[in-house]
């Protein structure tokens, strides 16, 4: 079994630290990389992205599980380090990468269809991430990753909760989320100060939820919800009036720019007064199509 002082004691060898700025907490416990993956429900046929590589805790078992594991690593030094210790399986390609930075249409076209993600995710980059899986959800399989607590509280929250936000909506409109695991602090190296928590995102437009919705634009859907969260206290009247969605006549109607909103919010069956956090799915889509008409 791994442990983090072996962690320490191989990162020490190759004169490596944990770097902040790449938000590095290394899964220390072999077992737990085993729950991961076995949770993750991988095949023989799988060909499996795995976003930030790190020490290979979770390549290893992903390898023995999967066809073939294309690693998307950040850190040069951890590059450096698996070139050096040649320890990785021969179905194993390493690329130095920013997941962020990715063509996520050569990624499809690498993985040979759709992308199936597995990742112990930097939590500096957990939001970005999930946008540019958002803007990429049609080569999106599925993605199980570890995330802050907090972060997948928010994924999985519900409307009139504080943790319902801009992230949930948007993802609720293309993938269903699951939560899987929960990790303590002492799972990796360094310690984080909050629990973990593995979730299941699949990318599947044929959930019944999904294929209930009338046809929309989804750029549009994007715009409303973000102008809708933009100020959360304040009523969707107020958010929604300031969010440009409506083209100005005069820079100075403002009035008249409010009054149409309020007609379109009513339009869609809901009150001004509300506020973003208390919409669901199907609101924010009807929103949607009284703004595009």
């Amino acid at each position: 079994m791994t442990t983090a002082h072996n962690t320490k004691s191989s990162l020490e060898k190759h004169h490596l630290t944990p770097k902040k700025r790449f938000g590095q907490n290394f899964l220390v416990h072999t077992g737990t990389a085993e729950a991961i993956v076995h949770a993750g429900r991988i095949t023989g046929d799988d060909i499996i992205l795995e976003v930030g590589v790190g020490l290979g805790a979770l390549t290893r078992p992903l390898a023995r599980a999967a066809r073939q594991v294309i690693g998307l690593e950040i850190d040069s030094g951890i590059i450096r380090f698996h070139q050096e210790e040649a320890d990785l399986p021969e179905n194993v390609t390493l690329i130095h990468q920013d997941v962020l930075q990715a063509d996520f249409q050569a990624l499809f076209e690498q993985c040979q269809g759709p992308i199936k993600i597995m990742a112990n995710l930097p939590y500096s980059i957990s939001n970005p991430f999930l946008f540019k899986l958002i803007e990429n959800q049609e080569k999106m399989a599925w993605a199980t990753i570890m995330l802050q607590k907090e972060v997948a509280d928010r994924l999985t929250a519900q409307p009139g909760t504080k943790q319902y936000g801009v992230p949930t909506v948007l993802l609720s409109a293309c993938a269903t989320v699951t939560r899987l695991l929960t990790l303590k602090p002492a799972e990796f190296h360094p310690r984080p100060k909050i629990d973990s928590v593995v979730v299941r995102i699949d990318f599947d437009r044929q959930t019944e939820r999904i294929k209930a919705l009338p046809p929309y634009d989804h750029a549009l859907l994007h715009r409303v919800v973000r102008g809708a969260f933009s100020q959360r206290r304040k009523t969707l009247l107020n958010t929604l009036s300031s969010s440009k969605l409506l083209p100005l006549i005069a820079e100075e109607d403002k009035a008249t720019i409010k009054h149409q909103t309020e007609a379109l919010i009513r339009k869609a069956g809901i009150a001004p007064t509300a506020r973003a956090e208390d919409l669901t799915l199907e609101d924010f889509v009807r929103l949607t199509l009284a703004f595009a008409d």
